[in-house]
């Protein structure tokens, strides 16, 4: 992108990305300081985010612990008890389920929480804040330090709505932010707002979440279309390409395929004259092409863009399916996007 997403936008994208209502809060935080890095934007939403964690208690959970103990609890562990010769001294170790703050989330939390206060990347205004915010947590809670084995594994518990959103905002702090062991811990800052890549995911995500949340017109899905082909061999079938929409809007009069594209800009020149990108348009073209929508049903096709550049907005007619080709200004302020992105459906 030739302009960096504006941190406010920023802030609302992650935000339905991740399911999560702003916070009045961190919105006037970033008002009376101006943040000028993505990361001291992270860090504001992870103070805002642990402070109202803590004040509400962390929950406890049952962990399984292992200890050298005089009293008898749990399952006593006969082969390291008898090892080290600690029956004839009236202890065993045993193992035992007990209830405690200190479950993986929270030492993920604590341990990012830690890593924040000393980067030289923060203001030393929030850092400070930073260590303030590691001291409230109970004692009983071990930091450990992110990496990449952490996330998918925590994500595979299945999180709640409030632990999921701490969960992908310390992940994405891991993932711009802190030391990586692999790089001799040099620090790997960098403005991910320039990064395509990731900056399509979160796009994605919260242009589809944005739906789901603030209309109630469409059921709003991702969907994977199946290919209206044959092939001699069905196994050969299975070497097709999945065809699976970034979102799908549904009511009993529109299906409306909406793919986002996080371009630098919706056109690209071409023998001297500027065309929309074709692959896109191919891959939205393939789509409508391959579903079949129920009897009465308008099936349509859009294309959605950040204004990077130009704004664009074209209609055809593909077919027989309407398709629009649209950019989305991101630098105005959030209620102009959220009303731009509801005139889209409308």
């Amino acid at each position: 992108m030739e302009s960096a997403v504006p941190l406010a936008t920023l802030y609302y994208l992650l935000c339905y990305a991740w399911q999560r209502l702003p916070a009045p809060a961190v919105l006037r935080a970033t008002e009376a300081t101006p943040f000028h890095r993505p990361l001291e934007l992270l860090t504001q939403m992870l103070l805002h985010a642990t402070r109202e964690r803590l004040r509400a208690g962390l929950p406890r959970t049952f962990q399984t612990q292992q200890a050298e103990l005089r009293e008898l609890r749990g399952q006593v562990e006969l082969a390291p008890s008898l090892g080290r010769g600690l029956l004839p001294q009236g202890r065993a170790v045993c193992t035992y389920d007990e209830l405690s703050a200190n479950t993986p989330l929270h030492q993920l939390l604590l341990g990012t929480v830690a890593a924040l206060a000393t980067h030289r990347a923060v203001p030393l205004v929030l850092r400070r804040e930073l260590s303030q915010l590691r001291r409230r947590f109970p004692a009983e809670i071990v930091p450990v330090a992110p990496t990449a084995a952490i996330f998918p594994a925590l994500r595979r518990q299945r999180p709640a709505s409030e632990e999921a959103f701490l969960l992908h905002l310390c992940e994405l702090i891991y993932e711009t932010a802190l030391p990586a062991p692999a790089e001799n811990s040099q620090r790997r800052f960098v403005d991910f707002r320039r990064d395509e890549r990731l900056m399509a995911r979160i796009f994605e995500q919260a242009v589809r979440n944005f739906y789901r949340r603030e209309q109630r017109q469409y059921r709003v899905f991702a969907e994977t279309i199946a290919w209206q082909a044959a092939a001699p061999k069905a196994e050969d079938m299975a070497l097709l390409p999945t065809m699976l929409t970034d979102t799908t809007l549904e009511s009993p009069a529109r299906k409306i395929i909406l793919d986002t594209k996080y371009y630098a800009a919706a056109l690209r020149p071409r023998y001297d004259q500027q065309r929309l990108i074709s692959p896109h348009l191919y891959q939205l073209y393939a789509y409508l092409q391959n579903l079949r929508p129920t009897p009465g049903q308008q099936l349509e096709g859009i294309l959605l863009y950040p204004a990077a550049t130009a704004a664009v907005d074209v209609r055809y007619t593909l077919g027989v399916h309407p398709v629009r080709i649209v950019t989305l200004d991101l630098h105005q302020p959030w209620p102009g996007i959220a009303a731009d992105l509801l005139a889209l459906v409308a």
